[in-house]
């Protein structure tokens, strides 16, 4: 085949499409692997880490491998931040079958498919726009982007002791009592 896969999001032949990594002959079909791939498509690295550690799925674990692989090769080969990483593209495509037989009754025998797969991951960084965005969604939370553990701790108590001052702030306002009307409640009419 010449030239890129219609699914690797970059339809220009001899471009770079971002870091790749590949899993070849993976004993798993690839119908199995394309199940988890979907939900990582177009997803940060953090975010699709954190969903392949909660599947349920054999193939979660290969694909999380993969995943740490291709991150890991975007790091070293590439120099870029593992931080602004997502994932542009994953497919599983199909890989040789082994084929093997079971004895069934009569003489007869039963055909026996064990399929393989090869699963990409390519990776790359985000767009400034979607930078921008991201940031904004951070900043709205609350959270600050600080890479240092002592750093985010900081910010954490700051959050909190501006929290308990507002908290104090509305217990010190004083309380006006307005008086209350009194309704019958027999026949519905004021005394």
């Amino acid at each position: 085949m010449t030239g890129p896969k219609l699914n690797e999001k970059n339809r220009i032949a001899g471009s770079s499409s971002g870091t790749r990594a590949r899993a070849m002959n993976v004993r798993m079909s690839a119908s199995k692997v394309r199940v988890v791939l979907n939900l990582i498509r177009d997803a940060d690295v953090k975010s699709a880490d954190n969903t392949l550690v909660l599947l349920q799925r054999d193939s979660a674990h290969d694909v999380r491998k993969l995943l740490a692989s291709a991150v890991a090769n975007a790091v070293n080969n590439d120099s870029k931040d593992a931080d602004d990483l997502y994932v542009k593209a994953c497919f599983a495509d199909e890989g040789p079958t082994m084929k093997r037989f079971r004895p069934r009754a009569k003489g007869r025998a039963g055909q026996i498919l064990k399929r393989s797969c090869h699963i990409t991951i390519v990776v790359d960084t985000l767009t400034e726009k979607a930078m921008a965005s991201r940031e904004q969604s951070i900043e709205a939370k609350g959270a600050t982007k600080t890479s240092s553990r002592s750093a985010r701790v900081a910010a954490s108590r700051d959050r909190v002791q501006k929290s308990v001052a507002t908290d104090a702030a509305v217990d010190s306002a004083p309380v006006v009592d307005e008086p209350v009307a009194e309704v019958s409640t027999e026949s519905g009419e004021e005394n």
